[in-house]
């Protein structure tokens, strides 16, 4: 059986965590950064987890993750 393609536009976008979730940056962290508050900019810097009804679309992606 051939080997599976990875999809490369998620494979830029999704990283594995060590227990084997999948973590993102968040989006709106670019540009037009003054019209929001420092409280919502500092919530932007962190990754976030992908979410369980996702995950399953995740790992179709990235078969070798």
């Amino acid at each position: 059986m051939p080997k599976m393609k990875t999809k490369k536009a998620a494979a830029k976008r999704f990283k594995a965590t060590g227990t084997g979730k999948f973590k993102y940056p968040k989006a709106g962290s670019v540009h037009k950064l003054a019209s929001k508050s420092a409280k919502r900019k500092m919530g932007l810097r962190h990754a976030a987890i992908v979410d369980k009804t996702n995950d399953k679309a995740v790992r179709k992606m990235l078969p070798y993750a």
